[in-house]
């Protein structure tokens, strides 16, 4: 259980004593315990230049050890917050109150007191860190995650306090998106969940199909009931209330809604709570490196849903599939956010060189007139004759073309492609190959995202800076010829990757990691401190 911080006036009383007791001393003595506190402040902030320096400003006063109201207040707002760090999926023995407040006790002397204040600083800056910005540092475990977290100056964060509401503040610091407000409150329902036994018995069985009856079938009920898709029920058959829930099941986690409990069903069915709750805390995680503001009007690219999504504050306004990059490393898609400045209507595609050597390149040798439908150009933009050039002589580092696919039906890029320009070469865009929308399962590109409905999406977009937006885009795209469309007000990207997210109306969705990247973080959010608990209450 969570400690309460009502024991924090045991240290302004122990305080008040020490101070009234000093105020009986001679001037000199109570001279040399002032300059004892502020040179133990000076020597235990002089390696952390934030803290010297924020300290060395104040004349090397306390923030936190004195006895004033402020002082207080401080205190016992910072024990608060630090008694609150689990709930947030924080390394809670970190911020642990009750050892907090056994260094406080302990310190007796001047020179221990400003230890003391100094670490409580330090810890302080930890924590609006972790909680703001997140504990780790997403590049550094993942190199696809592209993320530029919004960290703030230590310095000013420690300053900004100092001067503020120290409730107010520590408040304030986790990320106000309403998807963190819903992803903490179903935390914690699912922490009491698991305190009470979690789901129950795993369903044995490699299928079970409407009119099945059985151990597995009270089970499978049981369990449904336990997740929130049931109400309580007897029944000991598979009837059309289980089916029901089934489907509902099966719709907040990305499969087939078709009712019955086919193998991926009940695979994700027996997934333990605990396995859950560690892709609710990675994905609270997730939103502290996004804290910052989304857009009114965002464009949301969910990797592990395959869909993209056009969202109006916290509404989605338009949805469409989406295939995203395949699971070899070199192919997945980045996480990333950009804005989205501009669209071409029957656009180019520049091959890139990756696949240009690794994959063109080694046909062409075999081939010269392989991929015909591509043409070949050399630096000055003049198209090689294929049978005259010797592609046999190059590898993929000395390869000296560039390769292009003009507009055209049947272009990789499709019709029409979406432009937020950035270093790794991502962008949305129309494709041939619409059969993989039909897949659950739809990571297959080099690392672009294709969308099943581009047109729809382009109109959605272009509503808002032309009367007819269909009429628009297909005056231009009738013409065959490449146009750039730019947008009025360019819209946030963000490219991201949840396994664990919420609908508006709070409902808990999961989808599969299939790139192996959620499994990876919560080991290291593991490696910090980070646990899986259970809450009684």
């Amino acid at each position: 259980m969570m400690m309460p911080a009502v024991r924090i006036p045991i240290f302004r009383s122990l305080t008040v004593v020490a101070l009234a007791f000093a105020l009986l001393l001679p001037a000199r003595q109570v001279t040399a315990q002032v300059t004892a506190f502020r040179q133990a402040v000076a020597e235990s902030a002089a390696r952390d230049e934030a803290l010297a320096e924020f300290y060395r400003a104040r004349a090397f006063e306390g923030i936190w050890t004195g006895s004033s109201g402020r002082d207080l207040a401080r205190r016992t707002a910072l024990l608060a917050a630090f008694s609150e760090a689990g709930s947030h999926g924080l390394p809670a023995g970190l911020y642990d109150p009750e050892a907090v407040m056994v260094q406080l006790r302990g310190a007796t002397t001047p020179a221990a007191q400003g230890r003391i204040e100094v670490e409580l600083s330090r810890l302080f800056l930890q924590y609006a860190r972790d909680i703001e910005t997140g504990v780790l540092v997403p590049g550094q475990v993942i190199a696809q995650i592209k993320r530029e977290v919004p960290y703030r100056s230590r310095l000013e964060t420690l300053t900004a306090f100092e001067q503020s509401s120290p409730a107010a503040f520590l408040r304030a610091l986790a990320p106000s998106a309403p998807e963190y407000t819903r992803l903490m409150r179903e935390k914690l329902r699912l922490e009491r969940l698991l305190a009470q036994g979690g789901y129950g018995p795993t369903i044995s069985a490699d299928s079970l199909a409407p009119g099945a009856t059985g151990q597995p079938v009270v089970n499978l009920r049981n369990r449904l009931i336990l997740m929130g898709f049931m109400e309580r029920s007897a029944t000991q058959s598979y009837d059309a209330s289980i089916q029901l829930a089934v489907q509902r099941f099966q719709q907040a986690h990305g499969l087939e809604a078709d009712g019955v409990a086919g193998a991926a069903t009940l695979r994700a069915l027996n997934v333990p709570l605990a396995n859950r709750l560690e892709q609710v805390i990675v994905a609270m995680e997730r939103e502290r490196w996004l804290n910052r503001p989304r857009g009114s009007r965002h464009i949301w690219v969910n990797l592990t849903d395959f869909t993209a999504r056009i969202v109006d504050n916290d509404r989605v306004t338009f949805e469409t599939r989406s295939v995203v990059g395949a699971t070899p490393r070199d192919r997945q898609t980045p996480e990333f956010s950009d804005l989205m400045e501009f669209m071409v209507i029957n656009p180019s595609w520049y091959v890139p060189r990756s696949i240009a050597v690794n994959e063109y390149l080694p046909m062409l040798q075999r081939n010269p007139g392989a991929v015909s439908h591509i043409e070949i150009t050399d630096s000055n933009g003049r198209v090689v004759n294929r049978s005259a050039a010797n592609f046999a002589q190059y590898t993929a580092s000395t390869f000296p073309f560039s390769m292009r696919e003009p507009p055209s039906a049947g272009n990789a890029l499709g019709q029409v492609k979406f432009m937020f320009p950035n270093p790794y070469n991502i962008y949305l865009h129309d494709t041939p190959a619409q059969s993989l929308f039909a897949r659950q399962v739809r990571a297959f590109s080099h690392g672009c995202v294709r969308l099943n409905d581009p047109f729809d999406f382009a109109y959605t977009l272009l509503a808002r800076q032309t009367a007819d937006p269909e009429a628009f885009f297909q005056a231009r795209l009738r013409t065959g010829a490449e146009t750039r469309v730019d947008l009025d007000d360019p819209v946030p990207v963000h490219i991201v990757y949840r396994t664990a997210f919420t609908t508006v109306t709070g409902e808990l969705n999961f989808r599969p990691d299939i790139y192996d990247r959620d499994a990876r973080i919560w080991d290291a959010l593991a490696a910090q401190g980070v646990a899986v608990r259970a809450i009684g209450g």
